[in-house]
């Protein structure tokens, strides 16, 4: 069996060295063997028993301490210490792991199992409005410890901000209101839309998920202490405070706050080439201009080839359309589809 996967393996294309490691050989190893003639693994282990090897009995003795009402709430870390101070050595910390994974009994147990949270739904979006993140940033205030919040909601498509604003408390009633206020502004109804967030406490107030649930809009929450599955919020808050006119000095007032956010905004979707969109302005993507300025692009460059065809090895730069984008994408090759546009 281990042969044949070996063979396979490197008739496939594979590495020797690395094919035989797989299995635990070395590269000598194996060419010994195949000039010994081809065969079924050669290796027979140790042909007599280690002379400390715990005895069925001794075996026993460790499992029966270990589920014992004083130590089954306890690791191996745990026990061995306290049966040595009453006087008793029955095995060491690695023999009680090795004999308790043996029989399967290292899992946790309700109820100290910890608590576990899993990977949040990946989502797609093809067009805009189809799925939004969110997040709360803090600015600094005159009072030391004490900051401003400001609430941001973003595009996952288009990078487009579609709201803004700078409060002096954290509530989860001014989210609410925040995304109420864009979907009025674009003239959006947002029944089907996702609206993605960490797992803080305004995400997942009473009030903003009720307002969500009436609207139809499907939310989607981090795992806790995860920022890596709120990407594009994160991105953007990085990109907004190292912005060369990001103020050095705490902010004033909430009202200097929201002036500056909303400059930085106005710059961001209208000015901003976005790397991640092939250099186009959020805007222009988000409104369907994008198309235009990047054939535009692409006949530049066709042309500049054609004039200096020795200066171009390869074809030209890709400015085709970004198509869709993902939001915490599935790393396994689960086929992921795209939300349904009505």
């Amino acid at each position: 069996m281990m042969v044949d996967l070996v063979h396979e393996a490197t008739g496939g294309g594979a590495n020797l060295g690395v094919a035989v490691k797989a299995v635990g050989l070395s590269v000598r190893t194996w060419q010994r063997w195949q000039k010994q003639g081809e065969g079924a693994d050669r290796r027979r282990g140790p042909h007599t028993a280690p002379p400390n090897k715990l005895t069925p009995a001794e075996r026993e003795e460790v499992l029966a301490i270990a589920n014992a009402p004083e130590f089954r709430d306890l690791s191996p870390k745990q026990i061995v210490p306290r049966l040595a101070d009453q006087g008793d050595y029955i095995a060491s910390e690695s023999t009680f792991y090795r004999v308790l994974r043996a029989q399967g009994q290292l899992t946790h147990r309700q109820p100290s199992r910890p608590a576990t949270s899993h990977r949040p739904r990946p989502h797609v979006a093809t067009g805009p409005c189809q799925v939004w993140s969110w997040d709360i940033t803090y600015l600094k205030s005159p009072i030391l410890g004490q900051f401003f919040y400001l609430y941001l909601i973003l595009d996952v498509w288009s990078r487009k901000i579609v709201a803004a604003k700078v409060h002096v408390e954290e509530r989860n009633e001014h989210a609410s209101r925040l995304f109420v206020q864009a979907c009025r502004g674009l003239g959006l109804d947002p029944d089907g839309l996702v609206l993605h967030s960490d797992n803080g406490g305004p995400m997942k107030g009473a009030t903003m998920l009720a307002t969500l649930q009436k609207l139809g809009v499907v939310a989607s929450f981090s795992r806790p202490r995860v920022s890596d599955d709120n990407p594009y919020s994160e991105a953007l808050f990085r990109t907004l405070k190292y912005r060369p006119g990001f103020p050095s000095q705490p902010f004033a007032s909430n009202q200097a706050a929201q002036r500056w956010v909303d400059g930085f905004v106005a710059w961001y979707n209208t000015e901003h080439l976005h790397s991640a969109i092939r250099f186009i302005t959020p805007d222009d993507r988000h409104f369907g201009l994008e198309a235009a300025i990047l054939a535009q692009r692409q006949e530049v460059y066709e042309q500049a080839r054609q004039r200096n065809p020795q200066r171009w090895s390869r074809t030209t730069r890709n400015w085709a359309p970004v198509g869709a984008v993902h939001l915490n994408p599935e790393t396994r090759g689960e086929q992921v589809l795209p939300r349904a546009v009505a």
